[in-house]
Protein backbone atom coordinates (compact mmCIF):
# COMPACT_ATOMS: atom_id res chain seq x y z
CA UNK A 1 0.00 0.00 0.00
CA UNK A 2 1.41 3.42 -0.87
CA UNK A 3 2.23 5.92 1.80
CA UNK A 4 -0.32 8.65 2.44
CA UNK A 5 1.60 11.14 0.30
CA UNK A 6 2.16 8.79 -2.65
CA UNK A 7 -0.21 8.88 -5.59
CA UNK A 8 -1.98 5.61 -6.32
CA UNK A 9 -0.77 4.03 -9.54
CA UNK A 10 -2.61 1.48 -11.69
CA UNK A 11 0.56 -0.48 -12.51
CA UNK A 12 1.97 -0.50 -8.98
CA UNK A 13 -1.14 -0.56 -6.80
CA UNK A 14 -4.30 -1.56 -8.69
CA UNK A 15 -3.36 -4.12 -11.32
CA UNK A 16 -1.79 -6.45 -8.71
CA UNK A 17 -5.12 -6.56 -6.84
CA UNK A 18 -6.65 -8.55 -9.69
CA UNK A 19 -5.74 -12.21 -9.55
CA UNK A 20 -4.81 -13.90 -12.85
CA UNK A 21 -8.02 -15.94 -12.63
CA UNK A 22 -10.06 -12.73 -12.34
CA UNK A 23 -8.40 -11.28 -15.43
CA UNK A 24 -8.93 -14.48 -17.44
CA UNK A 25 -12.54 -14.80 -16.29
CA UNK A 26 -13.47 -11.29 -17.43
CA UNK A 27 -11.65 -11.14 -20.79
CA UNK A 28 -14.22 -13.18 -22.77
CA UNK A 29 -16.92 -10.67 -21.80
CA UNK A 30 -14.79 -7.75 -23.00
CA UNK A 31 -13.56 -6.51 -19.62
CA UNK A 32 -9.79 -6.09 -19.47
CA UNK A 33 -8.95 -5.68 -15.80
CA UNK A 34 -5.21 -5.77 -16.41
CA UNK A 35 -5.15 -3.07 -19.11
CA UNK A 36 -4.67 0.50 -18.01
CA UNK A 37 -6.08 1.94 -21.26
CA UNK A 38 -9.33 0.02 -20.78
CA UNK A 39 -9.70 0.63 -17.07
CA UNK A 40 -8.93 4.36 -17.24
CA UNK A 41 -10.61 5.18 -20.58
CA UNK A 42 -11.69 8.84 -20.36
CA UNK A 43 -13.84 8.57 -23.52
CA UNK A 44 -16.63 7.02 -21.49
CA UNK A 45 -16.01 9.12 -18.36
CA UNK A 46 -14.03 6.26 -16.79
CA UNK A 47 -17.15 4.09 -16.83
CA UNK A 48 -15.10 0.88 -17.04
CA UNK A 49 -13.33 1.60 -13.77
CA UNK A 50 -16.58 2.76 -12.18
CA UNK A 51 -18.43 -0.43 -13.16
CA UNK A 52 -15.64 -2.61 -11.81
CA UNK A 53 -15.77 -0.67 -8.54
CA UNK A 54 -19.54 -1.08 -8.31
CA UNK A 55 -19.13 -4.84 -8.83
CA UNK A 56 -16.52 -4.95 -6.08
CA UNK A 57 -18.62 -3.08 -3.51
CA UNK A 58 -22.06 -4.47 -4.38
CA UNK A 59 -24.26 -6.05 -1.76
CA UNK A 60 -23.40 -8.81 -2.24
CA UNK A 61 -20.26 -8.14 -4.30
CA UNK A 62 -20.39 -9.56 -7.83
CA UNK A 63 -16.64 -9.70 -8.19
CA UNK A 64 -14.64 -11.77 -7.98
CA UNK A 65 -17.21 -14.51 -8.60
CA UNK A 66 -17.50 -16.61 -5.45
CA UNK A 67 -14.91 -14.50 -3.61
CA UNK A 68 -12.69 -13.95 -1.86
CA UNK A 69 -14.06 -10.45 -1.90
CA UNK A 70 -11.82 -7.43 -1.53
CA UNK A 71 -11.03 -6.04 1.88
CA UNK A 72 -11.99 -2.53 2.96
CA UNK A 73 -8.34 -1.55 2.53
CA UNK A 74 -8.25 -2.83 -1.07
CA UNK A 75 -11.52 -1.05 -1.89
CA UNK A 76 -10.18 2.16 -0.37
CA UNK A 77 -7.03 1.89 -2.48
CA UNK A 78 -9.09 1.42 -5.66
CA UNK A 79 -11.30 4.39 -4.76
CA UNK A 80 -8.18 6.48 -4.11
CA UNK A 81 -6.88 5.58 -7.55
CA UNK A 82 -10.11 6.84 -9.14
CA UNK A 83 -10.25 9.98 -6.98
CA UNK A 84 -6.59 10.67 -7.73
CA UNK A 85 -7.16 10.87 -11.46
CA UNK A 86 -6.66 7.28 -12.72
CA UNK A 87 -2.88 7.54 -12.80
CA UNK A 88 -0.95 4.94 -14.78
Amino acid sequence: MPTSDAAVSFARDIKPLFRPIDVLHMKPSGHFLDQYAYMSDPKNNHENAQRVYESLIGNPPKMPPGGPYWTAQQLELYASWMQGGYLP
